[in-house]
């Protein structure tokens, strides 16, 4: 590593991408291979919002409203809470990065599960911060009670990934109650809900509805997963007033664009549609679980669009065999592999992949 740059980054895992559709169909000579690895919704963009970015583009030679405020008033209207409690980033990822930045300095800890969003170390580092990971559950969830445990005089952040990725797994209300009654009142919580219009669970609260006037809670939400515009990157919070502010300081100046504002406002007009395109995830996520399950039964309840398979050591050779088969899912090496929900055409191919490799 350069003496030009932190030497700590050296063992900083990098963020790593589902690998490229194109690449793998050139490698093995077929047409088209098939994405599973990025939880992509695989229904093309919401009715209107192609001719809203279209609009907006006429206007991108000048500066976004840095404020957000159209965007956010809807936002606040939607979910019956003052503007100025919300936060928009370049996706709810960005906002977990502004809410450490926010929250900690050199030699604080944030308290997270893990496995769970791999995204989190690489924060923590950035602000430097100490991860404190604590192992999940057999069943492949969060351990409310040995985070709580966890949690020193140190801790200024805790997450909490719910429905939790890469695994789908969820907390219910009962066990998040008494996680939340344990946590000290100076220690931010952060409920990170990106994938919260796909469940079903009726145990698995609304972290908005059920715990959002808490002063110390903080409710992550994205647009580019149900919403369809991951392309854009587009995610919000909602947290107390002074939260927000302190969070909008560090913000990167204009970082919420002129289209990925437009196309927001764009599918928040479509939200049947959106709800109708959950119900086709949901119903083909239950018909996979069950398939995978019949060839390795550890498969957990997945609330999220996407399903884990715990193989632990035979992960990357699991992945690499559904790429021979012209599948990319998303291997993490030593844990399982998630597989992303994808059309029931994609999701047969994936099965035959698996049925194969296993």
């Amino acid at each position: 590593m350069s003496r030009l740059t932190r030497a700590d980054l050296e063992a900083l895992p990098a963020y790593v991408p589902g690998r490229s559709v194109a690449d793998l169909a050139r490698e093995l000579g077929i047409a088209e291979a098939i994405k599973l690895a990025s939880n992509e919704v695989p229904f093309g963009p919401l009715p209107g919002v192609p001719e809203a970015v279209a609009a907006a583009m006429t206007q991108s030679h000048r500066y976004p409203d840095m404020g957000v405020l159209e965007l956010r008033d809807r936002l606040a209207e939607r979910y019956g809470v003052s503007p100025d409690r919300i936060v928009t980033g370049c996706g709810s990822v960005a906002l977990a990065e502004h809410l450490a930045k926010a929250t900690c300095l050199p030699g604080d800890e944030i308290v997270y599960s893990w496995r769970s969003f791999e995204a989190y170390p690489i924060i923590s580092a950035g602000v430097g911060a100490t991860s404190i990971r604590v192992p999940n559950t057999p069943g492949h969830g969060h351990d409310l009670a040995a985070m709580a445990e966890a949690i020193t005089d140190r801790t200024r952040l805790v997450l909490v990934c719910s429905p939790n990725n890469p695994t789908g797994t969820s907390v219910r209300k009962a066990e998040l109650d008494r996680f939340l009654d344990a946590v000290p009142s100076d220690v931010l919580v952060v409920l990170d809900e990106a994938y919260r219009e796909f469940v079903t669970d009726d145990q698995v609260p609304d972290g908005l509805v059920t715990y959002g006037d808490r002063p110390n809670v903080v409710v992550l939400r994205t647009l580019s997963k149900a919403w369809g515009l991951a392309g854009l990157r587009i995610g919000y919070l909602v947290a107390q007033p002074e939260v927000a502010a302190a969070i909008r300081k560090v913000l990167t100046p204009f970082s919420t664009s002129l289209v990925a504002q437009a196309a927001a406002l764009a599918a928040l007009d479509a939200e049947q549609e959106v709800v109708r395109r959950c119900a086709l995830v949901i119903s083909e996520r239950e018909r996979v679980t069950e398939a995978l399950r019949k060839l390795y039964p550890d498969v957990p309840a997945s609330q999220a669009n996407f399903v884990w398979l715990p193989l632990g050591d035979q992960a990357m050779a699991f992945g690499a065999a559904c790429e021979q088969r012209g599948v990319i899912v998303r291997p993490f090496q030593g844990d399982g592999v998630r597989i992303t929900i994808g059309t029931p055409e994609e999701n047969d191919a994936l099965l035959a992949a698996a049925e194969a490799a296993l």
